[in-house]
């Protein structure tokens, strides 16, 4: 929860940085793309290193690091510097995912294990919710940088119940592969078509979802609707849907097929970011929670998937999967923003979920023809 509220504090910030430093809003959401593409090379480095010096090790220190990347920034003064603050962060963030799944999954008796990686992918959705939440309301009331401190201080406190409370790793056999060997095994997934299909998948759906919620501050206080940043930031209260939607695509999936699930997930996703294309503030807010809810349950199947197509080195394949889903991130920060600047909000989410239903298409054509083509041989 601590290091997703972290990595998203500065999404609603954007309006408050291009005034403050005088800066372009492509900049500004640099403090979201170039934080995510750090985490995706911590990901690579620190899970390679997790799985030859244990799992508890990294994420205490990717807390504690963390917290203290996050107090420092609040006291320069140069937009720069935040800029390459957050880049270490971005990094030292890496330490809880790369670890996290690996170590549920060793140390969890196999009938709770889905619940429990079902509910870790909850308190995304919730650290996603409240880094939001408190930077953009407390950005109103009184300072981004408070807002920081605030996240320190909550960051302390959670390294110290880690540190005292987590149970030590006691299934944890370290990998005695070489970093020859742990390559092979990436390219072994990355010439796999199933796999690549899904990688492809998490990157379209981060891209349509952080997208809108990127440009939505920058949507909300313009015209027609003019909202304070105080009231923009109680709109992140939608992601409480998306808590609820991992355990429950844990449960569908035990009773239902999970492809045609995550169809109608993906579906609920369109049908909500459709709603925030209207003017009528309600429809909005209503488009935004059923948006939060079709993509966490989307996610929570597709990473599900990765889990069972993998045939051998499963970790990989699911750290290969987070890596896309962070590649999806990045680019709905910055790489959309030509997007927004041609066609504004109507135009930019138009086209992004445009792009994910022929993806939806091709997704599934190609896997008819993948699951055609294994039964001949």
């Amino acid at each position: 929860m601590f290091i997703f509220a972290t990595l998203y504090s500065f999404q609603p910030l954007l309006p408050l940085l291009t005034e403050e430093f005088s800066i372009s809003v492509t900049y500004a959401s640099m403090t979201m793309s170039l934080t995510s593409l750090s985490l995706i090379a911590g990901l690579i480095v620190l899970g390679f290193l997790s799985d030859r010096k244990g799992r508890v090790l990294f994420i205490k220190l990717s807390i504690l690091l963390s917290l203290l990347s996050i107090l420092l920034i609040p006291f320069v003064d140069s937009y720069f510097t935040i800029l390459l603050l957050r880049i270490i962060q971005g990094f030292t963030l890496a330490g809880v995912p790369a670890a996290a799944l690996a170590y549920i999954a060793e140390e969890i008796e196999t009938e709770s294990r889905q619940l429990a990686t079902a509910l870790y992918i909850s308190t995304n959705a919730l650290g996603g919710m409240i880094g939001r939440i408190v930077t953009g309301y407390l950005s109103e009331q009184y300072n981004w940088q408070g807002a920081l401190i605030i996240f320190a201080i909550f960051g302390a406190f959670v390294f110290i119940f880690v540190l005292f409370t987590l149970p030590k790793s006691n299934n944890f056999q370290p990998s005695v592969m070489s970093f020859k060997e742990d390559l092979k095994g990436f390219s072994y997934h990355l010439i796999n078509p199933s796999l690549l299909l899904m990688f492809g998948l998490g990157v379209i759906l981060q891209i349509t979802f952080t997208g809108m919620w990127t440009y939505l501050p920058l949507h909300l206080s313009s015209p027609p609707f003019s909202l304070s940043m105080e009231s923009i930031s109680l709109t992140y209260f939608a992601y409480s849907f998306g808590i609820i939607g991992a355990p429950l695509a844990s449960w569908l999936s035990k009773r239902y097929q999970l492809e045609k699930i995550r169809i109608i997930a993906i579906l609920i996703l369109v049908t909500g970011i459709i709603c925030t294309l209207f003017d009528a503030l309600f429809v909005v807010l209503f488009g935004l929670c059923i948006t939060c809810f079709g993509f966490f349950t989307a996610h929570s199947l597709t990473a599900a998937s990765v889990g069972q197509t993998a045939i051998h080195l499963k970790g990989s394949a699911s750290s290969l999967y987070l890596v896309s889903y962070y590649i999806g991130i990045a680019s709905g920060s910055t790489l959309i923003y030509p997007l927004w600047e041609v066609w504004n909000w109507n135009g930019m989410n138009v086209v992004t979920i445009t792009l994910l239903i022929l993806y939806l298409a091709f997704f599934y054509y190609a896997l008819l023809k993948l699951n055609r083509k294994s039964r001949k041989e």
